[in-house]
């Protein structure tokens, strides 16, 4: 008997005729003599829809009231899977993020898991109960309710797979795997039977929306094997691992990101210390900084351009307004209008031209360049959001037609 903990996304429980096939995952794992422990995203659009009922009443709502709002939406996702579950005659509860033993930090809507105690969750499986438990959220210290961010219900998968030692954490979405390319977009694109923890993370933390990056980084660290699959066909998926086999493949995929906004500071004084104490004051307001560029120092000024989420660029712009107005520099400038494209491979570390071969790929396409990061086994590139779609196409062809 296995320990298997299934998560799924909100297109997997989109609609009652999902529910009901989710349920019938789920009852198929059970019968198999398996504990299922399943974790669960708000239905479809349910979370940007309490968004935005948010901004109706009070567009600079606080943040606890925030998440308050915001965890309804796993609630219901949880109880009408536990009543369909109920419904092919099988025992089952469900449980909240607090009930399953999530304790957080306090930085609401972006609460960091601090441990999970699964006691409540223990009890259950021992009554070959089918455990269903609310992604997504947990309490803080001060027995308020948080949520981990988007993409959250993913890491909350894993720490419960962690917790309890699971045999296997599957993530259920709407693809049947880890593609090369988002295959909504690209048709060519492949799926890949296996795929490196740290691949996987890059590709993750660069705009792929399969997975969390935060889940995957967890995984890494806890050593805990993910498959990825999809809830809607009995195709087989991805396995994520540690050491996977990746013969004859350059790169393993191309992503993009679109949610991303570029900040120049122009004109600093070129001394030292003003760029750590500029971006410390950033850090502070939990603001993560991804590709910094700085100019070569001229007339005793430089240059520096960044990169941040562009949910946290407003945020950003007014803190560094405040800051060169004490150091003296020119300017803020802001410009959301680009995209990051990136391919991510551990074959980049020992061949040599996939760099340029990526360059050739946009510049076949006529698409400019704005800023360039690398690391050893993935480079990320700055255009205009506009030719995002076309980068991502072109690069894949390049690489893998």
């Amino acid at each position: 008997m296995s320990l298997i903990v299934q998560k799924f996304g909100g297109s997997s429980v989109a609609n009652a005729e999902r529910v009901m096939n989710v349920a019938g995952i789920v009852t198929d794992t059970y019968n198999k003599g398996n504990d299922v422990i399943v974790v669960v995203s708000a239905q479809g659009d349910t979370t940007d829809d309490l968004i935005e009922k948010a901004k109706e009443i009070n567009p600079h709502a606080s943040k606890r009231e925030t998440d308050m709002l915001l965890s309804a939406g796993e609630q219901i996702s949880i109880s009408l899977l536990a009543m369909a579950i109920e419904k092919l005659g099988y025992p089952v509860v469900s449980l909240l993020g607090w009930q399953a033993g999530f304790q957080t930090t306090s930085a609401h809507t972006s609460a960091r898991i601090k441990r999970v105690v699964p006691d409540r969750i223990k009890k259950e499986l021992d009554q070959r109960r089918i455990v269903i438990v609310a992604g997504f959220q947990g309490l803080n210290r001060y027995d308020d309710i948080t949520t981990l961010g988007r993409g959250g219900s993913d890491t909350s998968a894993v720490a419960i797979a962690t917790a309890l030692h699971a045999d296997l954490c599957q993530i259920y979405t709407d693809v049947e795997g880890v593609y090369t390319a988002d295959p909504r977009k690209v048709k060519k694109a492949i799926k890949l039977k296996e795929i490196s923890y740290d691949e996987m993370l890059e590709l993750a933390t660069l705009g792929a929306q399969v997975l969390n990056n935060r889940s995957v980084e967890m995984a890494k660290k806890y050593n805990i094997e993910l498959e990825v699959l999809s809830s809607l066909t009995k195709a087989p998926g991805t396995l994520v691992k540690e050491n996977a086999k990746m013969e004859k493949m350059l790169i393993s995929g191309v992503a993009k990101d679109t949610d991303v906004a570029r900040i120049s500071v122009t004109g600093i004084p070129d001394r030292p210390g003003l760029a750590f104490k500029m971006f410390a004051k950033l850090s502070a307001k939990d603001i993560n900084v991804d590709i910094i560029l700085q100019s070569i120092g001229r007339n005793d000024t430089k240059d520096i351009s960044f990169t941040v989420a562009k949910s946290k660029g407003e945020e950003a712009v007014a803190i560094l307004q405040d800051y060169i107005n004490v150091i003296g520099a020119k300017e803020v400038l802001y410009d959301d209008n680009i995209a990051k494209v990136s391919i991510v491979g551990a074959g980049m570390e020992s061949h040599a031209g996939v760099a340029s071969k990526m360059f050739e790929a946009l510049y076949d396409s006529h698409i400019n360049i704005q800023m360039i990061s690398t690391s050893e086994i993935k480079v990320s590139v700055l255009i205009d959001k506009n030719d995002a779609d076309t980068a991502v196409a072109a690069i894949h062809s390049k690489f893998f037609e």
